[in-house]
């Protein structure tokens, strides 16, 4: 028993000592395992910063694709926050936008204090086009620095285009900051002058005049800004103070006459016109602006002639350009001076023999003006110049037919068609003029062509109509005014000639009756219009307004056969019989090929 107590205590020491020998050597693993731990990540981190260092280093130098795959390295060895947003900038860089946001939030989900990182993420959402978030990223980015002006401006230009009152309370932000400021007021501004709330922008502009009252373009701003609000004496009153200080301030002269042109004041305005024009440093193409809008008004307002005149004889002084000359021209034309503007187009000719455009210009306007016989004689010129111009041909073609020199017209608009076969304005008005020379099946035919170009122009139908109805093919003429009638029913012309067709045919006169008082409704003075409906009246036997409203076509339009003969009938049947043969003699002696009217004249009745 002895013994084996001996020999039990005996193991159990070895086993003891065998323990604490085991214990030490493990401890000693441990300490050792640890210090390798703490070497390999001081390594990883040393390789780490190595790549980090490597991709920045390529950033610079804008290989952004090397930049990425160092900061990759550098990512596997230690994925920390500035890593993510290094390899989200690059990524950025190269345009690959969802994985610069991958990265970008990553970077911001490991260090959520850091403002630079939201910076970078609002950036690439902007470039995205996903402006709310942007917007959001950059409030957040406000959170950690609230006083960063910067940000309150990216912010603020986010919300301009979705979200224009956020903006300008943004905006406002940062003047509670810094003060007001001038790219903030002018952004205030045009926002309030996008959201229609005028007063509010002109505040804005008056806020910033306030702080510096000497700053002329803040000046000629706030002019700007009073036009759009329709305060008009004020934006005047600012114009007069600059001009006080500073009276050769060209810009606040054109303003101030720009303004007077506004309120209809254009003798005023060429007040300040004429100190433009006489200074020698204004370039010339600005001098014959100004006077080609004075020449352009002065069509329709004739007391402005002599300040056109006036404008380009002062132009005329400092140069030799054949546009001052061709304006010349046109001033003498409308003056009558007939001579004179013969003279101007000799020089015209011989300074600018190759401007097509300038004859085009010029006979235009008056085309549009409806002063034909001024257009012919300005394209009469340039047709020699151009004869295979097709805008030359069609605008004197156009202008001998509305003088009804339809037999000139022709040659000039086939011309026009055969220059330009698509083109409806010649094709209408070559078919017109066919018509009226009485050639109406090839009128037709062009018709038709048009109109496979363009099938429900209304224009084009109410033509063909008209041609319908010369050949008297009744059902044909109405099918098509009808057409053009539910395609526009209001259409002035298209009435008119339906009305007439029908008065003549003496059919549906309640109908014709609507459809000419809607014509005459759209153009009271209008002598077609007026005739139509007083000889639709006449066929009613409605004399006495058909009286009325044939003497003031007359009246207004002058003496026409057509018109004449209808007004004898008028006053046949209100049993003036004298009266009746005087006005069909008028219309005789104006058409002496109607043998209707030799008739009536004849025997005295109708």
């Amino acid at each position: 028993m002895t013994y084996k107590k001996y020999l039990f205590s005996v193991f159990i020491g070895l086993l003891f000592s065998f323990g604490c020998s085991s214990s030490k050597e493990i401890t000693q693993n441990k300490i050792e395992t640890k210090s390798e731990i703490d070497r390999a990540e001081k390594d990883y981190k040393k390789k780490a910063m190595d790549h980090f260092i490597n991709g920045s280093i390529a950033e610079t130098k804008g290989d952004f694709a090397t930049a990425v795959l160092e900061f990759q390295d550098a990512l596997n060895l230690d994925p920390s926050a500035g890593v993510y947003y290094a390899l989200g900038k690059n990524y950025y860089n190269l345009n690959k936008l969802s994985l610069a946001i991958q990265n970008s939030r990553k970077a911001i989900e490991l260090n959520p204090y850091q403002k630079e990182y939201f910076i970078l993420l609002s950036n690439v959402y902007s470039t995205a086009r996903q402006f709310d978030s942007a917007a959001v990223t950059l409030e957040n980015a406000l959170r950690l620095d609230s006083m960063d002006v910067e940000l309150y401006y990216k912010l603020a230009r986010l919300y301009e285009t979705s979200k224009p009152l956020k903006a300008i309370e943004t905006y406002e932000k940062v003047t509670a900051i810094i003060g007001p400021d001038w790219n903030v007021l002018i952004r205030v501004a045009e926002l309030y002058e996008k959201l229609g709330n005028l007063d509010a922008a002109v505040s804005s502009i008056e806020k910033l005049v306030s702080l510096d009252p000497a700053n002329v373009s803040l000046q000629k701003i706030l002019i700007d800004f009073y036009q759009k609000s329709n305060k008009i004496d004020k934006s005047l009153e600012v114009a007069n103070d600059i001009l006080e200080l500073t009276p050769d301030d060209l810009d606040t002269r054109e303003r101030k006459a720009q303004i007077l042109i506004s309120q209809g004041k254009w003798e005023l305005a060429a007040d300040e016109y004429n100190y433009i024009l006489k200074q020698k440093d204004v370039p010339l193409d600005i001098k014959i602006r100004i006077g080609a809008s004075y020449f352009n008004r002065s069509l329709k307002d004739s007391s402005l002639t002599k300040v056109t005149k006036d404008f380009f004889q002062t132009i005329d002084k400092d140069t030799v350009d054949w546009q001052v000359k061709m304006f010349l021209g046109a001033v003498a034309i409308n003056e009558k001076r007939d001579s004179a503007a013969i003279e101007y187009f000799k020089v015209v000719t011989d300074l600018a023999r190759w401007n097509v455009d300038a004859w085009i210009r010029l006979g235009g306007l008056y085309f549009d003006n409806k002063k034909y016989e001024e257009a012919v004689k300005v394209m009469d010129e340039a047709i020699e110049l151009f004869p295979d111009d097709f805008t030359t041909n069609l605008i004197l073609g156009l202008s001998l037919a509305q003088l009804d020199k339809h037999s000139d017209a022709k040659p000039y608009l086939k011309k026009s068609v055969e220059l330009n076969p698509n083109d409806l304005n010649s094709l209408s008005a070559y078919a017109y003029t066919l018509s009226q020379l009485k050639e109406n099946d090839l009128a037709v035919n062009y018709l038709r062509q048009a109109l496979t170009i363009k099938l429900d122009d209304v224009n084009l139908l109410g033509t063909l109509g008209l041609i319908y109805d010369a050949m008297e093919k009744w059902i044909e003429c109405d099918s098509v005014y009808e057409h053009a009638l539910q395609i526009d029913s209001q259409n002035a012309l298209v009435n008119n000639n339906y009305a007439y067709s029908l008065s003549e045919r003496g059919e549906r006169l309640k109908e014709a009756l609507r459809m000419a008082e809607i014509a005459i409704a759209a153009d009271p003075d209008n002598t077609s219009y007026l005739d139509t409906i007083g000889w639709v009246h006449f066929k009613l036997g409605n004399y006495r307004d058909a009286k009325n409203y044939l003497e003031k076509a007359i009246e207004i339009g002058g003496e026409r056969a057509v018109m004449l003969d209808h007004l004898g009938d008028v006053m046949f049947k209100l049993g003036d019989t004298q009266e009746a043969k005087l006005l069909w003699q008028k219309a005789f002696d104006l058409d002496n090929t109607n043998v209707t009217l030799k008739s009536k004249i004849d025997k005295g009745e109708i």
